[in-house]
């Protein structure tokens, strides 16, 4: 994520696994999130396990038109 969005080391970058309970989800999602420090806050979700996610998995949610809800693959 660092890398793709260009990120300064004063950015946060929190990756957190979670056991999704919702109908139809996968076991398991991975939330990635950004924190500047200044600005908004941005948050992406896929839906895989967090050692599944490959570079080309961030690209795709990334580029995704709402960053803020599931991304299929």
């Amino acid at each position: 994520m660092r890398t793709l969005l260009g990120l300064d080391d004063d950015t946060a970058v929190m990756v957190r696994q979670l056991a999704c309970t919702e109908p139809g989800c996968p076991p398991l999602e991975t939330v990635v999130a950004v924190l500047p420090m200044d600005g908004a806050a941005r948050r992406w979700t896929l839906l895989q396990p967090a050692e599944q996610i490959t570079e080309d998995d961030l690209r795709h949610a990334l580029l995704a038109p709402d960053q803020d809800h599931h991304q299929d693959h």
